[in-house]
Order: C-alpha cells, then structure tokens, then sequence
C-alpha cells in the first residue's frame, strides 16, 4: 500500500510532462498541414523519375 504514495507522484509528474510535451508541440506548429506531409511519404516528386524503382527492375529484366 505505501508503493501507492510513491505512484502517484510519478504518475502525475508523467502526465505533467506529456502535457506539456504537447503544447510545446501545438505552440511550435507541428500539426499544421497533415495532408500535404502524410501524402509526401506516398509519392515520390521527382519529375523525371515517375516509375517506381519495382517497375523499372522489371522492365529491365525483360529487355
């Protein structure tokens, strides 16, 4: 039972710094514009290059 009284401080102290980890986070801008950075990890903007690197083994491989 006395593990309790020592818990919940650190359980708190826990909460205190997710709190605050997150509104640093909101503060500084870091969940602006979640449709442009999580499309950014699906395609590729290389213009020159709009084969993905499978395909163009492929056709490699058959010429």
């Amino acid at each position: 039972m006395e593990i309790i009284f020592m818990l919940i401080p650190i359980a708190m102290i826990f909460v205190a710094i997710a709190v605050a980890i997150f509104f640093w986070a909101v503060k500084s801008d870091q969940f602006e514009d979640l449709e442009r950075e999580g499309s950014n990890i699906l395609f590729d903007d290389d213009d020159n290059n709009n084969e993905s690197p499978v395909v163009k083994s492929v056709t490699k491989d058959d010429n």
